[in-house]
Formats: C-alpha cells, sequence, structure tokens
C-alpha cells in the first residue's frame, strides 16, 4: 500500500513539474516567433510594393502559428496569455498616441506600416480586433465541449480563411462580389476551402488530447460556408465580428 502511494505521489509531483516546463516552452516559442515575425514582417513592409491588405495578413498567419498549438495543449494558460497580450497592446497604444519617449516615435513608424482605412489618424485599432477577435471564442467557451471547434472560430475565420481569401483573391480573383469592392468569388471559396481543410486536420490533433466527440459535418459546412460568404460582405471590422458570427454557428 505504501509502494502505490509512493508511486501516485512520484507520478503527481512529476506532472505538476511538467506542466511549468511546457508553458516556459510555449513563452520561449512565443517569443521567438513574435521576435522573428516582427523584424521580418516591418523589413518586407520598408523593402517591397506589397498591398498593406497583404502584409497584414502575416499577422494572421503569425496569430496561427502562436496561438493553435496554445489552444490545443494549454487552452488555459492561453486564456491568461490573451489578457497580458491585450494589457501589452493596450500600453503600447498609450505609448504611441502621446508620444512617450523613447519607444513613442518608433512604435508609431511600426504601427503606421501595417494601418488602412479602418484605422483613424489617432487610433490604431486593427491589432486589437485581431486579438480579440482570435480570444473571444476561446473565453467564452468552457474548455472543450461538446462543440470542440467553438473555441477554434476566431483562429480558423481569421488565421486561415480571411487570410487564404485575401491572398487567392488578390493574384487570382477575376469575378468581384460587387462592382466598388474588391473581394472576389474565388477569394471566397479559397477561404471557405481552406478552412474545411484546417477542421480535418485539428480533429485527429485533438483526438491526440484525449478528447473524443462527433461533428456534425452538414452544420459545420454551413457555419464556414455562412460566415465565408458574410466575409465577404464585410468591409468594417471583421476581424471582430465575423469570429463571434462563426462560433455562434458552430455552437448550435
Amino acid at each position: 500500500m505504501q509502494f502505490n502511494q509512493y508511486i501516485v505521489v512520484k507520478n503527481f509531483n512529476l506532472i505538476a513539474y511538467q506542466k511549468p516546463l511546457k508553458r516556459l516552452s510555449l513563452c520561449i516559442y512565443w517569443v521567438a516567433v513574435i521576435y522573428v515575425s516582427v523584424w521580418r514582417f516591418y523589413n518586407i513592409s520598408k523593402n517591397s510594393k506589397i498591398e498593406r491588405i497583404l502584409l497584414r495578413k502575416y499577422y494572421h498567419l503569425m496569430a496561427v502559428c502562436m496561438f493553435m498549438p496554445a489552444l490545443i495543449f494549454q487552452p488555459k494558460f492561453l486564456n491568461l496569455a490573451f489578457g497580458a497580450a491585450l494589457a501589452v497592446f493596450l500600453v503600447l497604444e498609450i505609448i504611441r498616441v502621446w508620444r512617450v519617449w523613447p519607444l513613442g516615435w518608433l512604435v508609431h513608424q511600426f504601427m503606421n506600416a501595417f494601418t488602412d482605412h479602418r484605422d483613424s489618424d489617432l487610433l490604431v485599432i486593427s491589432h486589437f480586433s485581431l486579438l480579440l477577435g482570435c480570444a473571444l471564442p476561446i473565453w467564452m467557451s468552457s474548455g472543450f465541449n461538446d462543440r470542440p471547434l467553438a473555441p477554434f472560430a476566431g483562429i480558423l475565420s481569421l488565421g486561415i480563411g480571411d487570410t487564404m481569401a485575401s491572398l487567392v483573391g488578390h493574384k487570382y480573383g477575376v469575378l468581384r462580389w460587387s462592382k466598388t469592392g474588391k473581394k472576389t468569388v474565388e477569394g471566397t471559396a479559397a477561404g471557405i476551402t481552406s478552412v474545411l481543410a484546417a477542421c480535418f486536420v485539428l480533429f485527429p490533433l485533438l483526438a491526440t488530447t484525449g478528447y473524443i466527440f462527433a461533428q456534425n459535418w452538414v452544420s459545420l459546412l454551413l457555419a464556414v460556408t455562412v460566415s465565408g460568404l458574410l466575409e465577404a460582405y464585410t468591409a468594417q471590422l471583421d476581424n471582430a465580428f465575423i469570429p463571434l458570427v462563426f462560433y455562434s454557428l458552430l455552437c448550435l
């Protein structure tokens, strides 16, 4: 009996030790991704003629690289990290607006390289909407419930669907949804297809964490299609709006 108790205690201590180590490894991974991405994307913005709308999509891909592994393996820690990131964004925006020395002008120059018509001359909100678009579905989900894809609504719709729609639509798009808009049928189709493909990849990954579920593929196809079509007709704050719609459809 004592030997069995010793084994249980030893295993518990090992698990307790592994959790901080995994979270520390995740933090190191995040710092590396942020450093490489910020340095690389800013240099691209200065030295190339790529449109800003496409430059901004690089950060959507960065969000996928950062948040997807964390949501699969460390969802509770990701909740805390989103709150910390939001606080950092608020501080940086205050420093930028008030030009607080010595970072104020540097932050302003960097942010100005990625702004578009949705940002005002005073406030830059794109990074807030991207962060909240990824975070809100996770905050509103209590772990992996009977709707396992619901927490991934923001990452899937913004990081994968919106990005592929913009890239494919810009390069190969011919049929426009409206005469005045820039969004194309080809881009929307690419966005919908990419999200569905990502879902096929996600299911076995979630299964490796010990989660067992059944997915209604008809409802999933409906949710992905509706959110993809809505993205094609949304111009303002779509980063914050589309994930909430996609989340609601996934929870039906």
